[in-house]
């Protein structure tokens, strides 16, 4: 029987996205995005936040559509749908740190950020990534400074 592993996250663009030629005609778009968990203490009644930052890659072929780039900016409200993975890396103090990270599949622009560009269209933009490059997606490797 197959399985599906999915994520579906809601969250804000914390910067632009970028853009990175990888090798074989292969480009990832690449674009951090918070989660906020809200809540109340019940000991002191303050209100909490904890922000969760997910660093999202959108697999695309050379010369595919990459009009989605007008909408990823920062502060961009998005709802995206992926398959999620976690990358350990060694900081330079020797310790490990892991990250959460989303190859995504479905792009939903939720809110545009404030600062889209004066000639594009702020009406909600959907991207289903068919032109995709999402399978053999373990022969690129991506470092923390990529993002």
């Amino acid at each position: 029987m197959a399985t599906v592993f999915e994520t579906r996250l809601i969250g804000n663009l914390g910067k632009d996205a970028t853009v990175r030629k990888m090798d074989r005609g292969v480009i990832a778009i690449n674009f951090p995005v918070a989660h906020n968990k809200n809540w109340r203490d019940k000991k002191t009644g303050e209100s909490r936040t904890k922000t969760t930052w997910v660093n999202c890659t959108i697999w695309k072929k050379e010369g595919s559509n990459m009009r989605i780039l007008d909408f990823l900016k920062s502060g961009a409200l998005v709802e995206l749908l992926g398959t999620p993975y976690a990358k350990a890396y060694q900081q330079e103090d020797g310790s490990i740190k892991t990250e959460i990270r989303l190859n995504i599949a479905k792009t939903n622009i939720l809110r545009s950020s404030k600062n889209i560009s004066s000639n594009t269209s702020e009406d909600e933009f959907n991207d289903n990534n068919n032109d995709d490059v999402y399978g053999g997606i373990d022969d690129y490797t991506l470092n923390e400074d990529d993002f």
